[in-house]
């Protein structure tokens, strides 16, 4: 008849929720922040791609490449940043943030492209930011219970 081994003494004990709420809330800051500047510095590119056709001597590669560029690179940053970061800052489980923080950004851009893709140097509305750095972290407080 098996009987159940006693919990290991080597496994990680969860982190309580205000900390992990606050490694979350920085991590998602600087997320957000990282995603941000690669997606205002592919824009820029991308006006200057314009701008040089228009010109009638082109960089080599067209505004829409740079434009897309962007997009991919903003997308593919976020939830790098949100599952190293979280990794690096010792907690485990951190899909359910990667996930919001992800889709959140996607959401966010998408909703402001217009503001930014105009202008270099021009910033999303900064209440989306605030609300997808908010949900990212309140996200990270989602962990599945495990089985005793």
């Amino acid at each position: 008849m098996p009987t159940s081994a006693p919990p290991s003494a080597s496994a990680p004990t969860p982190t309580s929720a205000a900390p992990r709420l606050l490694k979350a809330l920085i991590v998602s800051s600087a997320g957000v922040a990282a995603s941000h500047l690669v997606l205002s510095d592919t824009l820029y590119l991308s006006l200057a791609a314009q701008a040089s056709a228009a010109l009638g001597s082109g960089p080599g590669y067209s505004s829409g490449q740079a434009f897309t560029s962007a997009l991919v690179n903003t997308f593919l940053l976020m939830p790098l940043v949100l599952w190293i970061g979280m990794r690096i800052t010792g907690e485990r489980k951190v899909g359910p943030m990667v996930l919001t923080g992800t889709v959140g950004w996607v959401v966010a851009v998408g909703n402001g492209i217009d503001a930014i893709d105009d202008r270099p140097g021009a910033i999303l509305p900064l209440g989306s930011l605030l609300l997808v750095v908010g949900v990212t972290a309140l996200s990270s407080l989602m962990r599945r219970r495990s089985r005793v």
